[in-house]
């Protein structure tokens, strides 16, 4: 497959839900209009048995790559999803068994196919860290390691308040990113893609290619969709949208998100003009016409758009169906708060332990979806935010 230099594709990868590029965007797109194929992958480890949206975020990229004739590999992290990731946790992950970690990558090309082409004449490679990484020696292992210092590692936010508050820190968390950063090194790549929460790991093989292959790796650091107050979706937020989830529960996950979502779900997750959607909500644009457009969009890429209009129609049916009351106590709160402070500033719980039960038991919905996460952040609206517990008790929130 012969390689694209087109200039408005490159321009768009290089720029469409792009945190930054490493070195830099500059680099990469000399590099892009060489036209000389690329050899780029995205590492997932799996700690989960599904693939989600966020990670349709750096599919989708990959993509962009692939459609320009450039080199794919999708790597399966067997063994570093053995360890765990630090990144974003406050404490020691929980570690996988082998048997654990396999079982969940099980289905990963077959969700990931809804994005990638895994056929055709240039198809993605997929590849399993633990072919070299299991291999490794002590001696390789202190080899990779003499590349780093304790001081940088200690320089990633999540360490820096594990020591603040006097939490461990385990030896094997300082190794994980020289493992995945071994991992472009064990390929000899020259890029990689991944969100930008993933930025210290993925320079850390930048480190390591300079270091032992003389070469310089380029880094896509993608943005992540995130709620208002910053938290990434995804599995361990509880509240991802699996990409093996049904139309239905698709369509109704994103009905649920607060309306600063809807931007940069745009941006991020689909190829429509999201600087225009921006300007329509601006101009006043009821905002729940303009999340069910993302939620048709995005059910129409991952199933097609007779489903995603089905799937709108039946919402609204069910919607209409609902006994909901004609007239609902208005609450007004001026900040974005938990879906449990939400119960309890209402009225409709009487106390955060009451409110976190009745969240347990299903009891509670937002907009027509079943809470299943206490912590969920709830952004006022001027349309307002259906909030319901039980079957009779409803209050809209508004700002």
């Amino acid at each position: 497959m012969s390689v694209s230099t087109d200039p408005e594709k490159i321009e768009r990868l290089l720029t469409r839900g792009v945190e930054h590029v490493y070195p830099s965007r500059e680099f990469l797109e000399a590099r892009l209009k060489e036209g000389k194929q690329l050899s780029l992958y995205l590492g997932i480890d799996p700690t989960g048995p599904d693939l989600h949206v966020g990670h349709s975020i750096q599919l989708r990229k990959l993509r962009q790559f692939q459609e320009l004739g450039h080199k794919i590999i999708l790597l399966i992290g067997d063994f570093t999803g053995m360890i765990g990731d630090p990144t974003d946790k406050s404490a020691t992950r929980v570690r996988l068994t082998r048997e654990q970690v396999l079982e969940n990558a099980q289905k990963y090309k077959e969700q990931a196919g809804k994005i990638l082409d895994f056929h055709g004449e240039n198809p993605v490679e997929v590849k399993y860290n633990n072919d070299w990484l299991g291999k490794m020696s002590f001696a390789d292992v202190v080899e990779v390691a003499s590349n780093f210092t304790v001081q940088q590692m200690l320089e990633r936010d999540m360490f820096e308040k594990r020591l603040a508050e006097a939490k461990p820190i385990y030896l094997h968390e300082f190794l994980y990113p020289l493992m995945q950063g071994y991992d472009c090194v064990a390929m000899d790549v020259d890029g990689e893609v991944g969100g930008n929460d993933q930025t210290f790991n993925m320079l850390a093989g930048r480190t390591l290619m300079k270091a032992m292959k003389g070469k310089e790796k380029f880094v896509v650091a993608d943005k992540l969709l995130v709620d208002p107050t910053g938290k990434k979706m995804g599995k361990s937020e509880g509240n991802m949208i699996r990409l093996s989830d049904t139309s239905d529960e698709m369509f109704g996950k994103i009905m649920s998100w607060t309306d600063g979502m809807i931007v940069p779900g745009f941006e991020i997750l689909t190829d429509e003009d999201y600087q225009s959607v921006q300007k329509e909500l601006d101009d006043g644009v009821n905002p729940r016409e303009l999340k069910a457009h993302l939620a048709r969009t995005i059910v129409g890429l991952y199933f097609d758009s007779a489903e995603a209009q089905a799937v709108s129609d039946r919402f609204d049916q069910l919607f209409q169906k609902k006994e909901i009351p004609d007239e609902i106590e208005e609450h007004k709160i001026s900040k974005t708060l938990s879906i449990t402070d939400i119960l309890v500033h209402s009225g409709l719980a009487t106390s955060k332990s009451e409110a976190r039960r009745l969240i347990a038991g299903g009891g509670v919905k937002v907009n027509e979806t079943v809470v299943q996460d206490a912590e969920q952040m709830i952004e006022p609206s001027l349309e307002g935010v259906l909030i319901q517990k039980g079957k009779r008790h409803f209050v809209r929130i508004i700002s």
